[in-house]
C-alpha cells in the first residue's frame, strides 16, 4: 500500500509515539551549515511523513524539533539524526540559520506558531488545518501579507498525481460539476484530543481535506456557496454535507467512522462535468471517460500527494523558487472560510451561506 520504507516509517512511529526514556538523551548540537529546516509538533505524522519525506530526500537537512513533549522530541532527534531537539518553540523561532518550520502541532496551534514564525521572517509549511476559528484565520492573513517568508498548505490530494489529472481535465470542460464524496475515516475514542472543543473535532481535523480539494474542482468563481448539513447525534462524523455553489456545481460530502478500516482513511470520489465522467477508487484506481473514450489509470502505491507537498514546499524554499504569494493567500482565506463555516452548519444543523 505504501511501499517497504514507507510502510516501515509507519511501523516504527507507532513505536515513537509510546517511547519513554529514563534518562531524556542531550541534542548532539552537531551542527551542519546546511541545516535549514525546523519541525514544530513531533507526532506520528511528522515522524512518519515529514521528517521521513525530508531525509529521503534531502539528507540531515533538518536542524532542530521541537514538541511539548519532550520524549517524542528526542525520538524524532534520535530517528533522524536531528541535532537539537526542545519543549520550547521559542528555539525554533529565535534561530536565525532555521529557513523554514513545518508546523504538525495540535490543531488549535498550528496557527499560532505560524504566525510566529512569519513574524520571525521564515517559510511555514503549515499541516491541515491552517486555522481553528476566524480570529486566527484573520491574524494568520496579516501575518502572512506582511511576511517575506512563504506559505505552504499541508492539503496534499489536489497535488496527488491523480489530483491533478482530475483537476486538468474538469478544466477542459464547460459549465457547472456535480461531486460526490464517500469518505470511511478512522474511528477513534470519543476521548480522543480531536474531540477538544478547542481542536475542532473532525470537521476541521478531518473533513478539510475534502472542504478544500472540493472547492479546487468547483473553481475560481465558486462563491456564494450555500452549505446544507445532515447528520444525527454528532456533529462531526457520521454525517453528510451538501455544496450549492454559485456557478451551478453541486457536491456532497458524506463523512462515516463507524469502525476501523484496515487500510486507513478510504475515499471514494465521482464527477460529472460536460462530456467528462471520472471516478476514483482511494487514489489506486481512477477511469476517465469522455463520450466513447475511456481511459485507466492506476497507482501502484496509494498516493494521496504527502510527497509532493512536502518535497515540493521544502524545495522552493532551498532553490529560492518565487511563490505567487496571493494566489496561496486566496485559497488560505477561501478554503479556511468554507471549512469553517461548513463546522457551523453543522453544529446548528442549519443552512448556512457563505458570501
Amino acid at each position: 500500500m505504501y511501499g517497504p520504507r514507507r510502510t516501515l516509517a509507519k511501523v516504527r512511529a507507532q513505536y515513537h509515539m509510546a517511547r519513554r526514556y529514563e534518562v531524556l538523551p542531550e541534542p548532539s548540537m552537531k551542527f551542519k551549515d546546511d541545516q535549514v529546516f525546523g519541525i514544530i509538533g513531533c507526532g506520528n505524522y511528522a515522524y512518519s511523513t515529514i521528517a521521513y519525506y525530508l531525509q529521503r530526500e534531502f539528507g540531515g537537512r533538518i536542524r532542530a524539533c521541537m514538541d511539548i513533549d519532550a520524549h517524542r522530541a528526542a525520538s524524532l532527534a534520535q530517528a533522524y539524526n536531528v541535532p537539537f531537539h526542545t519543549t520550547d518553540a521559542a528555539r525554533i523561532v529565535e534561530d536565525p540559520k532555521i529557513k523554514q518550520v513545518f508546523i504538525a502541532s495540535n490543531h488549535a496551534s498550528h496557527a499560532e506558531y505560524a504566525i510566529q514564525c512569519l513574524n520571525a521572517g521564515k517559510s511555514v509549511y503549515i499541516e491541515k488545518p491552517p486555522v481553528v476559528n476566524e480570529a486566527q484565520l484573520s491574524r494568520l492573513l496579516v501575518a502572512v501579507r506582511e511576511s517575506p517568508g512563504k506559505i505552504f498548505l499541508g492539503y496534499n490530494r489536489p497535488g496527488s498525481r491523480f489530483g491533478r489529472i482530475i483537476l486538468r481535465q474538469l478544466s477542459l470542460e464547460p459549465g457547472s460539476a456535480v461531486i460526490n464524496w464517500f469518505v470511511a475515516g478512522h474511528k477513534i475514542d470519543p476521548d480522543h484530543w480531536y474531540y477538544k472543543p478547542e481542536e475542532g473535532g473532525r470537521v476541521l481535523g478531518n473533513l478539510c481535506h475534502w472542504i478544500d480539494f472540493t472547492l479546487a474542482m468547483a473553481g475560481v468563481d465558486a462563491f456564494p456557496v450555500t452549505i446544507v448539513p445532515a447528520r444525527h447525534s454528532q456533529s462531526d462524523s457520521n454525517i453528510a454535507v451538501s455544496y450549492v455553489f454559485a456557478n451551478g456545481t453541486v457536491a456532497a460530502i458524506t463523512f462515516s467512522a463507524k469502525g476501523h478500516t484496515f487500510e486507513g482513511v478510504m475515499e471514494r470520489l465521482s464527477i460529472h462535468k460536460g462530456d467528462i465522467l471520472i471516478t476514483m477508487d482511494d487514489y489506486r484506481v481512477m477511469t476517465v471517460r469522455r463520450g466513447a473514450s475511456k481511459k485507466r489509470y492506476v497507482n501502484y502505491l496509494r498516493d494521496h500527494g504527502h510527497k509532493r507537498n512536502i518535497v515540493g514546499a521544502a524545495r522552493s524554499v532551498l532553490m529560492d523558487e518565487p511563490q505567487d504569494k496571493s494566489r496561496v493567500i486566496a485559497r488560505l482565506e477561501k478554503s479556511s472560510t468554507l471549512m469553517l463555516a461548513t463546522r457551523r452548519a453543522l453544529e446548528e444543523c442549519a443552512p448556512v451561506t457563505v458570501q
